[in-house]
């Protein structure tokens, strides 16, 4: 059932039409907090979900934080991200940095309506779909968005972070299999 009743969905929804963008945020009775369960919730492979994860790197201003837009199905390899943004000692988030860096709880960050502006590193494999889905806010909220759109959204740059290990790439689009683990 489409919705923005809720607040965390309506800072989502405007800062898409800030863009031009119109969303249909999707609400679910069950949480979509993991991309295993929204890829459940919505009927779409596992690659299709964007897992938005936040990354922090102590500088001398405090903490600078970076969100990592994923394909559901790849880890991030940290090394490489941190390369690409140049946070040398960049980490995965708490709860509470996380939070406190986008102003959404972890299981429904979305991309964009951040509280403050962040930098966000698009997954490449994003790409491969025609749509995709992202959390809209909350932990049962999603929407649906074509990747490009996504990346103008986000103010995202495109750069492979993932994680190439065999151990991690063992889902392939289509196959049925999703891999051991859906975390970074």
């Amino acid at each position: 059932m489409p919705s923005a009743s809720h607040p965390a969905h309506q800072r989502v929804q405007d800062a898409a039409e800030r863009k031009g963008v119109t969303l249909e945020i999707v609400l679910f009775s069950e949480s979509t907090h993991t991309a295993a369960d929204a890829a459940a919730a919505v009927g779409a492979e596992l690659g299709q979900i964007v897992k938005s994860l936040v990354f922090v790197a102590s500088t001398e201003h405090g903490l600078d934080a970076v969100v990592a837009l994923t394909s559901g199905s790849n880890r991030v390899d940290i090394a490489r991200l941190a390369a690409i943004v140049g946070l040398p000692g960049l980490r995965r988030a708490n709860a509470q940095e996380a939070a406190e860096a986008t102003g959404f709880v972890i299981g429904g960050i979305p991309p964009f309506g951040h509280g403050r502006p962040l930098r966000v590193v698009m997954d490449p494999d994003l790409g491969r779909w025609t749509m995709v889905w992202a959390a809209a806010g909350t932990p049962n909220a999603v929407f649906r968005v074509p990747p490009g759109t996504l990346r103008i959204l986000a103010n995202a740059i495109v750069a492979p972070f993932a994680d190439e290990s065999e151990s991690s790439r063992r889902y392939q689009p289509g196959s049925g299999r999703a891999p051991a683990s859906s975390g970074a």
